[in-house]
């Protein structure tokens, strides 16, 4: 009981923590004028989605994860799993979509505001759930992701009060690589090519650093914090999804009826963290949605303070840049804090 009771408030404080946290990414694009742009769309997408997956899917996860029952009925269990597979597909999708969204923000920032109009962001986003709708209710409703491609959990001889997800090589291998190596892989491409640029623009400012170039300094900075923001990005979508489409793709190829449950627990779980994860990796990295957080949660008092020393930091660091050159060793800490806080999402 003391072990059911712990499981049940570790996974509770994960729910809560992924509702809030999309709802405050959503609340802070609506009261914030300056990020009600195309390109946060992405980001509002992503937000719903995983509020969604927090408050329609996780609480019933952690009912059958603590309790191993499911009181329910099978009809129930079935949509259930279909929006756990079609919500999880559309918070991956739609992070694969921002690596694209950033990558023509730093490769092509003069075409960018030609190349990401509001028709193809709506057509990207309807993209996003037919393709994650077509994976999930389609063939989960119709059989064809069991081995014997009838619907599962309502056939007679289905163990009673139990919810299963099967699976069968065809959609384990088809569903892995369309909704998620392929992505993977694209994303590690994108990022690749944004960290070129990136060291590219840190060359240059070390050959202008004694020019008055603050224009082509703050540009530099911004992609410089693009590719921090988005190896932290690729780095968390890697250690929480990688485990479990892994385990999901063998145990579908080996055609596992009883997979060991505590493994298909922590995977499965730590893909549901990727959730609760976003709204900071996206949000709270940003310097527009850090000042519309403060103004959500803490009436914007002391976080113009904290704005400020950010706004100060950045002056200084931009100083150090022209100063002797005898003064710049002891000035570099502070321009390392200043790579730390400029905003990438100025480059577009």
């Amino acid at each position: 009981m003391t072990s059911q009771v712990a499981l049940a408030v570790t996974l509770s404080v994960l729910i809560l923590l992924t509702i809030c946290g999309n709802i405050l990414v959503c609340l802070a694009v609506y009261v914030t004028r300056r990020l009600r742009n195309v390109t946060n769309c992405f980001i509002v997408s992503l937000a719903v989605t995983d509020f969604l997956l927090g408050a329609l899917v996780l609480p019933f996860s952690t009912l059958y994860q603590v309790t191993d029952d499911w009181p329910l009925g099978p009809h129930f269990c079935n949509i259930y799993v279909s929006l756990d597979v079609m919500l999880c597909t559309a918070s991956i999708l739609n992070l694969f979509a921002i690596s694209l969204d950033r990558y023509f923000a730093v490769t092509s920032p003069l075409r960018y505001p030609m190349l990401v109009l509001p028709w193809r962001v709506a057509a990207i986003l309807a993209a996003i759930w037919l393709i994650s709708v077509g994976v999930s209710f389609v063939p989960i409703h119709l059989g064809w992701n069991t081995r014997d491609l009838s619907v599962q959990n309502i056939r007679d001889g289905d163990p009673a009060r139990h919810c299963r997800f099967e699976l069968n090589p065809t959609y384990a291998v088809v569903d892995a690589f369309a909704t998620f190596y392929l992505p993977l892989v694209a994303m590690c491409w994108s990022y690749y090519r944004v960290f070129r640029i990136a060291r590219a623009q840190a060359k240059r400012i070390i050959s202008t650093r004694r020019g008055p170039k603050t224009g082509v300094t703050m540009l530099a900075l911004r992609e410089h914090k693009a590719t921090v923001t988005l190896a932290a990005v690729l780095g968390a979508f890697v250690v929480c999804w990688f485990p479990y489409f892994t385990f999901f793709t063998v145990m579908g190829i080996r055609k596992e009826e009883n997979p060991p449950r505590t493994a298909q627990s922590v995977v499965l779980w730590l893909g549901y963290a990727n959730s609760a994860l976003n709204p900071v990796l996206y949000a709270t990295l940003n310097r527009d949605f850090r000042s519309a957080y403060g103004k959500l949660l803490c009436g914007g008092r002391s976080c113009k303070i904290g704005t400020k020393t950010i706004v100060t930091t950045m002056e200084e660091g931009l100083r150090s840049r022209h100063a002797p050159s005898s003064n710049r060793v002891g000035l570099l800490p502070r321009t390392c804090v200043l790579l730390q806080e400029i905003d990438n999402g100025q480059t577009g």
